[in-house]
């Protein structure tokens, strides 16, 4: 019995040493590289990495099979331009890249000049145009991005030139033949956690290559990433998600060193920034990090011309009361001209009545004697010109009177002149 027992305690152990190897993040497995590098990694306590955000994971679906092409046309590399004015022009392919007006975020180019924080570029329609830039060498880099600023790894979605204002220098001359490290994010003013950590690599070895011959001339390497003063170390090139950070302001240090903790020199392989923490902010990428926003709305920053679901409910409920509308419409038109029928057939009626007792009242004349055509034309004509008033007739009438008061003192007088005459 105390034999089975101590089995059971042994599996008990063993079970939930493996459980805690299995639960180690990618901080943590990295801390255990620290023990072996020469160069002393301060123990990490404030910054954890947690899994990306859910709405992430489901809008990268987006981009599984995206490869983006990205060129410099101009300027060429190694060009001498003879203005501090600088044109520049980009072409890229296998990716629309826009801003959607509402939530403010889309497919995108970051754009770095030297060592400078990038510029986020929506649409290469039209030449960037950089002024006043000091004389001497500069660098361009510019790479494909998601709406949430990480970069397309793929080797076509990066392009760099390297050109000269009327004459080269040593500054901004990163070397072609050894790897480079471009810092991407974090950049800016976040207003929730977590917060992106990203960055692009060029000529960077296969760590499995790297690692086949120690005699060889091929350093393997590392990214050293600085928060606030808390370092730690990547072998990975890929996102990864933090928490930890300050209220207010932080500063990020991302380092491309070898397997001896150093530094491998070429241009901006050691970058460092500034970034603020603002929890009030609450813009499109706060919402995107802690799920306060819907798949099928935020859907609208990685599909061009996208309709979600309830614009389309809506469009189709107002297309559904304008028929209703247009049906109602018609419907009260037909009731109406079916009133205005009713009204007049009456009168139609009553005006056919008037016609045929007018045609029975009126006697049948013979227009084509003279007298005849006389007669109609002045029945014509008198009801136009000649319409009998009141007043008109009481004078007819007075006139009458005096014509019978004349001949009644005419008939007196001859009555007298007769009398006298007998």
């Amino acid at each position: 019995m105390m034999s089975r027992i101590k089995i059971l305690s042994w599996l008990t152990v063993i079970f939930f040493c493996w459980t805690l190897l299995g639960c180690s993040d990618t901080i943590e497995s990295v801390q255990a590289f620290n023990s072996e590098s020469k160069s002393p990694i301060p123990r990490v306590e404030n910054i954890s990495e947690v899994a990306p955000p859910k709405l992430i994971q489901e809008l990268n679906k987006n981009f599984s099979q995206t490869k983006p092409e990205v060129k410099i046309l101009s300027p060429q590399i190694d060009e001498i331009v003879n203005s501090q004015d600088v044109s520049v022009s980009l072409q890229v392919k296998g990716l629309d890249i826009f801003k959607d007006e509402e939530l403010g975020m889309g497919p995108h180019l970051h754009f770095f000049l030297d060592d400078k924080p990038y510029q986020a570029i929506y649409s290469a329609g039209e030449p960037i145009i950089l002024e006043g830039l000091a004389p001497g060498t500069h660098t361009i880099r510019v790479f494909a991005s998601r709406p949430w600023h990480e970069s397309f790894k793929n080797p076509t979605a990066y392009a760099q030139t390297t050109f000269h204002v009327f004459t080269a220098t040593e500054d901004n001359n990163p070397s072609q033949d050894e790897p480079l490290l471009t810092y991407s994010r974090p950049q800016g003013t976040y207003g929730a956690e977590p917060i992106m950590l990203d960055f692009y690599l060029t000529n960077a070895p296969l760590h499995v290559v790297a690692q086949e011959n120690p005699a060889d001339d091929i350093a393997d390497w590392r990214i050293r990433v600085t928060i606030n003063g808390e370092s730690f170390l990547l072998d990975t090139w890929q996102p990864i998600y933090l928490t930890g950070f300050n209220k207010g302001q932080n500063w990020v240090k991302l380092e491309y060193i070898d397997e001896n903790g150093n530094v491998i020199q070429n241009a901006f392989n050691s970058t460092v920034r500034a970034i603020n923490y603002d929890p009030s902010l609450q813009d499109t990428l706060a919402k995107l990090v802690t799920d306060k926003i819907s798949l099928d709305k935020v859907k609208a920053i990685a599909l061009k011309d996208y309709q979600g679901l309830q614009e389309v409910k809506t469009q189709e409920k107002e297309e559904i009361i304008e028929e209703e509308l247009s049906e109602e419409v018609e419907e009260v038109k037909e009731e109406k001209s079916d009133i205005v029928e009713e009204e007049l057939t009456p009168e139609v009626i009553e005006e056919e009545l008037v016609e045929d007792v007018t045609d029975i009242a009126e006697p049948s004349v013979n227009k084509s004697k003279p007298e005849n055509m006389k007669v109609e034309q002045d029945k014509d004509i008198l009801p136009q010109e000649i319409e009998p008033t009141a007043d008109l007739t009481e004078e007819q009438n007075e006139q009458e009177n005096i014509s019978e008061e004349l001949e009644t003192k005419e008939n007196k007088q001859e009555d007298v002149n007769d009398s006298d005459n007998q």
